[in-house]
């Protein structure tokens, strides 16, 4: 594990509070903030990518926050969930937020999970604040904990691309994770990949699927 890098500092602190106060919505904000960027909401979106999914599988979400994606989640069926978040203030908010989920503070850097545990591991805006010099490792740990599926939603660009984040540098990236998740691991495949324009600027968002081969 790396020591506590740049970014792990700054989410851990009062910035990363600062935006968990911001990104605390209800399933319906959420949804039209994703009708308002996309024109379809967030459910329409994992109903369309987790179709014919059984709804007992165990689901991890690395960087949960408040639970948002939690309460899609539930409200679609699914009730074995999971979440690493690594502010103790969202964790906590979190487990206020939802029910009937584990929540835990903790690192995608060292998820402490053995091999294999669940059936599905996501992010959903995680590996776009993530250094590129520490992805690889990010990758590895979600590779390691799933038995079958990564699912990821986060920024696109063809090749690694630094945005500057709120005045702030080394915050936030946009890179092709679902790429490089496919160049790092051979057995990986994917499922299916929508890269989603913004209505009204001309940023991309990705959502893709992989699955493990057997």
């Amino acid at each position: 594990m790396p020591e506590i890098t740049e970014q792990l500092e700054k989410w851990a602190g009062e910035f990363g509070k600062e935006y968990t106060d911001r990104n605390a919505l209800s399933l319906e904000e959420m949804d039209a903030l994703y009708e308002r960027n996309y024109g379809q909401t967030r459910t329409e979106l994992n109903e369309r990518f987790l179709e014919g999914v059984d709804r007992s599988i165990r689901i991890l979400e690395v960087g949960s926050n408040v639970g948002n994606q939690f309460l899609c989640l539930q409200k679609m069926g699914f009730g074995n969930l999971y979440g690493i978040e690594l502010q103790s203030y969202a964790v906590e908010l979190s487990k206020a937020r939802t029910r009937h989920i584990n929540i835990i503070e903790g690192s995608a850097f060292d998820i402490p999970y053995k091999d294999g545990y669940f059936d599905l591991v996501f992010t959903s805006g995680v590996l776009i604040h993530i250094s590129p010099s520490d992805i690889a490792l990010a990758m590895r740990e979600i590779y390691r904990c799933t038995r079958e599926y990564i699912w990821g939603f986060e920024y696109y660009a063809d090749k690694y691309t630094e945005i500057t984040y709120r005045g702030h540098r080394n915050l936030l990236w946009k890179a092709d994770f679902a790429r490089l998740y496919l160049d790092q691991f051979g057995d990986l495949e994917l499922v299916k990949e929508e890269r989603l324009q913004y209505l009204d600027n001309d940023n991309i968002d990705t959502m893709f699927l992989l699955r493990k081969r057997t």
